[in-house]
């Protein structure tokens, strides 16, 4: 869609994306749903399910298997750290 819309390629557009921001479209996209679910997982008390959907994740499955290997842990388990329960402290 975002080719499209600026008259491109998909692979056009997939190559001038890498070349500015230094990694795939996809790429970009995974890591900024993970870096937006960490911040909700910190911040807020939602459920994991529904984070997930705000995220774009259609299973909770799927959303933690990605979320553990951006993060290296499960969403779970990230809430529960330290340093997670601090910030929900200071609130």
């Amino acid at each position: 869609m975002l080719a499209r819309r600026v008259g491109m390629s998909r692979s056009g557009f997939a190559a001038r994306f890498t070349e500015l921001v230094g990694e795939s479209p996809l790429q970009y996209l995974a890591r900024w749903r993970i870096a937006r679910a960490a911040e909700l997982l910190r911040d807020t008390p939602e459920k994991v399910e529904t984070i997930a959907g705000r995220v774009g994740y259609e299973s909770v499955p799927a959303f933690s298997r990605a979320f553990k290997r951006w993060q290296g842990t499960g969403p779970a388990a990230f809430r529960r750290e330290p340093f997670v329960r601090a910030a929900h402290r200071t609130q």
